[in-house]
């Protein structure tokens, strides 16, 4: 047993969690008070609020503030009502979903009520087969609900923060920061929190049935991870192509043919494109990273069910996962007031220093804490299942496993920012080849795409080396967890980034200063490569997570060994690394026939309103939104379907050997795929940034802004859009979404599956 009692460890799990809400709530009180009522007192508006250009510009302080409290009331009243839509089409599907999980868990025995020998301790009994479908069906409705939840909540706060950081940057660029780093962290901490507290409530009220059988009860809990990656691919994907259908729109014409900015108000787009950074940016990575978070916690759990904790009903030892993540919270509070209260910033050049030290200081905070954890929470020796033997670990040995996780992560995000900051050279050479062209822009950031993937996999592939030599599938699911144990801070930091390029998008449409506009240039700038660094942590966790889900796959569908030397298994394989190239290929294509028909509205404002050019008429903004809105719908639908339906359709037809082969398969081949596209487009964003910005010479050389390298950039820029923001992070909910089905759906493969192999 371990040095906590079974009492303190059911206080401190719950405790952590609305210690995490309660913070969160009170970043979220002091955002709000930053006022979008233009404020008066004696000398009419407040000095300080008004910057010294826009006093010779006669800008009118009042005025910039209604303006920016109308663009921030159509963003979110866009955003809000796509959820809504988006939401009740998924209802309907996870419904119809649930009703599937629980006819064919609950066929598995022939919906039998009696007791079975369990799967792994034939000694004792377990509850019926039907009892597990129903409770995995109870566990995937929770899970789908918390990872809706988490998508929506963290859109409504990035939609109140967006203004508020544009109004705040005209007192400096440090107290915009601290209110866009502080309104992600209210979305880092609420997902986090609410994900670990639904869990843990979970496990307490579905133990009050199961009593002793753990292994049916943690079997059960899969569902939870089912269910909020279910929801997040759905987020992602419509997220994703209706953020890109828009900016692609607003790019191409705004940018590319009229020659206008970005942000432009003129332009019909520039609505429905700030709503895709809150739909796609916000609440879909919100949904991804609790989706990742949900299943490394459940792939733990049932591996640790059926070691000797599991046997034991130890269940300190077995909430160990939870009591990682109840630390994680404790270090990621710490290191957001370390962000806020602590270093503050006082020019531009400090932002993305100041957002990678967040990461540093969480890793190397939460190395001693999962010290702690581990020699109070483990016994000092214990047994785990390993594939029909039973293999003796020590808690150190899950001490080295979780740090492993944890820093490899750290590696990951640092290679991400190297390849996509434009800080760097491999985005200032990409910049640099947008002399001679679009092409040769094209050429320079697919290769660095492709040569980013090589550390990212190295360290994927230690901490899988080291985790499963110290604790086989266990060490890996820990791995996992340690990579997203920091998840408050780095939620925190790459929310940081969508509120920074609305409240961008704000100024430019209010008409504030010039001075401003760089100011939250700046902010944006820092924020895409943050964003970029969140894409990796998501990318590298989805591999630890799905290997830990196959392992616990291959145990529970009972097969001893997966031969890649058998057909069978061969062809899973082969099928399996093509699934994300058709599913990449779908969703591009999505994006860009959404994308097509924006352009065609955009040019037939453009051609058709008079005055829109000069800024007499107001264009029709709400089309745009509805072109983005009706086109995500739609399309997110079959990409959905191919990820959902593989493993159902594998593991009934062709047997549960081809489907380990299909799932090795995609793993290998999703991640490679996931990470270059996600560079790639990101380092095409910030070449473009770079050649705006102007901030060294070699960038004055490329520029200005309409000059035909800046023209090359965008439309690298363009062709980077879906690959970082649609086919890139959707990648990584493939691979997992696909493992975590198979887990939940193992015991009806190996009963009833295989039928043309039989």
């Amino acid at each position: 047993m371990g040095l906590i009692s079974e009492a303190l460890a059911q206080i401190l799990i719950p405790a952590a969690a609305l210690i995490g809400i309660g913070f969160a709530l009170v970043q979220w009180f002091l955002v709000s008070k930053v006022n979008l009522v233009p404020d008066r007192n004696n000398n009419g508006f407040r000095d300080q609020l008004i910057d010294g250009d826009e006093r010779e510009e006669g800008i009118d302080a009042a005025e910039v503030v209604n303006k920016c409290s109308e663009i921030q009331n159509a963003i979110s009243e866009g955003a809000t009502s796509f959820l809504y839509t988006e939401y009740k089409y998924m209802g309907v599907f996870m419904l119809a979903f649930a009703v599937v999980i629980f006819l064919f868990l609950g066929s598995v025995k022939g919906f039998s009520t009696k007791s079975e020998p369990c799967a792994y301790n034939k000694e004792t009994t377990c509850k019926p087969a039907l009892a597990n479908a129903f409770f995995s069906t109870i566990a995937f409705l929770l899970g789908s609900l918390t990872s809706a939840l988490s998508g929506f909540l963290g859109m409504k706060i990035a939609t109140f923060a967006n203004a508020r950081t544009t109004l705040e940057a005209r007192k400096g660029v440090g107290k915009a920061f601290i209110v866009a780093f502080r309104s992600g962290a209210v979305m880092g901490f609420l997902l986090a929190s609410n994900g670990l507290l639904v869990l843990y409530v979970s496990i307490n009220l579905f133990k009050l049935y199961y009593g002793n059988d753990w292994e049916g009860l943690y079997e059960a809990i899969t569902g939870y991870g089912l269910g909020g990656s279910s929801m997040a691919l759905f987020g992602r994907v419509g997220g994703g192509i209706y953020t890109k259908a828009a900016d692609v729109g607003a790019d191409l014409v705004g940018k590319v043919e009229k020659n206008i900015p970005e942000d432009d108000p003129r332009n019909p787009a520039v609505i429905a494109d700030n709503v895709g950074d809150n739909v796609g940016d916000i609440a879909g990575m919100g949904s991804d990273l609790f989706g990742s978070y949900a299943e490394s916690s459940c792939a733990a759990l049932f591996v640790a069910s059926i070691s000797s904790f599991g046997i034991e009903h130890d269940f300190v030892a077995m909430s160990f996962p939870l009591i990682i993540s109840s630390m994680g919270l404790i270090v990621c509070l710490i290191t957001t007031l370390m962000a806020t209260d602590v270093f503050e910033i006082k020019n531009v050049t400090e932002i993305e220093p100041s957002l990678k030290r967040q990461l540093l200081i969480s890793t190397v905070l939460m190395t001693a804490g999962i010290a702690a954890v581990t020699f109070l929470a483990l016994p000092s020796e214990f047994t785990l299942f390993n594939f029909g033997t039973n293999k003796v670990v020590k808690n150190w040995h899950l001490f080295f496993c979780v740090s492993i996780g944890l820093w490899a992560g750290l590696v990951i995000g640092y290679v991400t920012e190297y390849f996509t900051s434009n800080a760097y050279s491999p985005v200032q050479d990409v910049a640099d080849s947008c002399r001679t062209g679009a092409a040769t822009n094209v050429i320079f950031g697919l290769a660095l795409g492709y040569k980013s993937v090589i550390i990212p996999i190295f360290a994927i592939a230690i901490a899988i080396y080291v985790s499963f030599s110290l604790a086989a599938m266990y060490g890996i699911s820990v791995a996992a967890l340690g990579m997203l144990s920091t998840i408050a801070t780095g939620l925190a930091i790459d929310a940081y980034g969508p509120i920074s390029d609305n409240a961008g998008g704000i100024a430019e449409m209010a008409g504030m200063s010039h001075n401003i506009r760089e100011q939250t240039d700046a902010l944006d700038a820092a924020g895409n490569t943050t964003a970029a660094i969140g894409k990796g942590f998501a990318i590298g966790s989805a591999a630890l997570v799905s290997l830990a889900l196959f392992g616990a796959y291959v145990s529970r569908a009972g097969i001893k060994t997966v031969d890649i030397m058998t057909s069978k298994v061969f062809i899973g394989l082969i099928v399996g690394a093509m699934l994300p190239y058709w599913f990449s290929a779908m969703t591009m294509k999505s994006v860009g026939s959404a994308a097509l028909k924006m352009v065609e509205e955009v040019r037939r404002q453009f051609n058709t309103m008079p005055g829109l050019m000069e800024g007499t008429t107001k264009p029709d903004y709400a089309r745009c939104v509805q072109i983005s809105t009706d086109a995500s719908l739609k399309e997110m639908i079959p990409p959905g379907a191919l990820v959902m339906l593989a493993p159902l359709v594998t593991g009934t037809f062709f047997g549960v050997e081809t489907l380990a082969g299909l799932l090795a398969g995609s793993l290998v081949s999703g991640v490679q795929v996931a990470i270059s596209a996600s560079n790639t487009g990101g380092a095409w964003d910030n070449a473009k940034k770079y050649i705006e910005a102007g901030a060294s010479e070699h960038a004055r050389g490329l520029g200005p802004k309409g000059s035909d390298a800046h023209k090359a950039a965008v439309i690298g820029d363009t062709v980077g859009d879906p690959l970082k923001d649609t086919s890139g992070p959707s990648l990584n909910i493939l691979i997992k979404l696909m493992a975590v089905e198979s887990l939940v759906f193992a015991p009806f493969f190996a009963a009833h599956g295989g039928i043309f192999f039989k």
